[in-house]
């Protein structure tokens, strides 16, 4: 994943909260030893805070003892690189409020507010990450036993229940929560909410109808990338009076494809069972071949979205996009592995049979715009309702609430889920 050097901009959603939510403030401490040069982390996150809308500062801290003091003594937004002092390390798992941020990968992350191997770049996201996590808090509801079997739920913003506790109570902290049997392997037989389901009724009644939007994040299917990649779109969507479940899977690096459809099948399934509204599933990049191939195996999907999509896995094997990450995910290069392929790749599926919304920014990898072109005109062909935006922005800005290509794609998909069958305006 490239960022071409641009970071992106919510101050406005910033500045309608901060009155009620302290992330005005945001502290950054280095830990003692941290293999990095601290100017340039600086530069990065001050990139980052005036982006943000919010005021920040990189801190080098010469001690694990006083590393925990400044930790302690946090109250706002707060993203720690604890370097490779033992003691300063012992630190991630007794304070998870923190966004604990490695620069190189880790062999076990400590929890999901723990992110590693994304480089200096990384710290924009951590940084993103803490301040997005107390703007617009989310409750983590696990769907299996696995460390990264969980969504976090966001309510719509302003609902009488946007602070529910998630099915069958909170189970915040993925591992350590309420979980039911079943193996993660079987989406059909993956644990399920209590009565209600994702939008079902709650203490008091039946509520009005609520849409419920699926989201999966990207990263071309690699264990350094997470959910948060997409906790702004998330919030965006909650803003505009969607339930979203930011959905995090076990990647195929380290578990292999059959656990990481599988965890898509059974995180979609625990969200649209009892759903009160229309359900959507949306992903960015990898997770956008995630959410066509999902949509087209579950029938209660009443739009899927891909964002910069990796739509056509054969062609994407034989281009090796991102140095060979299909054949690296999948498993195996396509003329080894054709039945895994087929199964997988959303070109191979068609017709879906589910209204598809396809989005592509014209100054992503021209390989990513060739795959959206061909998919979108392949489909069309299939007989599948399809609409495709491609408009000025790169890789991320489908992802970024204050970029122009996603409010359009918002307001597609409000248009869809909330206002009428009618679908989305034109596009191409």
């Amino acid at each position: 994943m490239e960022d071409n050097g641009r970071m992106s901009s919510h101050t406005a959603d910033i500045a309608d909260i901060t009155n009620a939510v302290d992330v005005a403030d945001v502290r950054v401490l280095a830990g003692p030893g941290l293999v990095a040069d601290l100017r340039l982390l600086a530069e990065v996150a001050d990139r980052e805070f005036a982006s943000l809308g919010v005021r920040g500062a990189v801190t080098a801290v010469p001690g694990p003892t006083e590393l925990e003091a400044a930790v302690l003594e946090s109250s706002g937004p707060l993203v720690v690189l604890p370097g490779p002092d033992p003691e300063a390390r012992a630190l991630i798992a007794r304070h998870p409020r923190a966004v604990w941020l490695d620069l190189h990968r880790v062999a076990e992350p400590a929890g999901p507010g723990h992110l590693h191997g994304r480089g200096v770049w990384g710290l924009a996201w951590a940084i993103r990450h803490a301040v997005h996590r107390l703007l617009r808090p989310a409750r983590r509801v696990a769907y299996g036993a696995h460390p990264d079997q969980w969504a976090e739920v966001r309510r719509p913003h302003g609902s009488p229940d946007e602070s529910w506790d998630g099915p069958r109570g909170d189970r915040q902290g993925g591992p350590g929560g309420d979980r039911q049997g079943g193996s993660g392997d079987d989406p059909k037989g993956g644990p399920r909410s209590g009565p209600g389901g994702a939008g079902g009724e709650r203490q008091g009644g039946p509520r009005e109808p609520v849409p419920v939007a699926v989201v999966l994040h990207g990263g071309y299917w690699r264990s350094v990338w997470g959910a948060d990649l997409m906790d702004a779109l998330c919030a965006d969507l909650a803003g505009r009076g969607l339930e979203t479940w930011n959905l995090e899977y076990r990647r195929p690096d380290l578990h292999g494809w059959a656990a990481t459809t599988a965890d898509v099948a059974a995180g979609l399934a625990l969200a649209a069972e009892g759903a009160r509204g229309p359900v959507v599933v949306i992903g960015h990049s990898a997770g956008g071949q995630l959410a066509l191939r999902a949509a087209a195996d579950d029938g209660r999907v009443a739009l899927a979205v891909s964002l910069a999509g990796v739509l056509d896995l054969v062609e994407g094997d034989r281009r090796r996009l991102s140095g060979g990450a299909v054949a690296a995910a999948l498993g195996g290069p396509a003329d080894e592995a054709p039945e895994v392929y087929a199964r997988s790749s959303p070109l191979e599926r068609l017709p879906l049979k589910v209204p598809q919304l396809v989005v592509q920014g014209d100054g992503d990898d021209l390989d990513l715009v060739d795959l959206g072109r061909r998919y979108a005109r392949a489909a069309r062909a299939a007989g599948d309702d399809v609409t495709y935006v491609e408009a000025a922005g790169d890789h991320f800005d489908v992802i970024d609430p204050a970029s122009p290509i996603w409010r359009t794609t918002a307001e597609m998909i409000a248009d869809r889920v909330l206002r009428g069958p009618e679908g989305p305006p034109g596009g191409r």
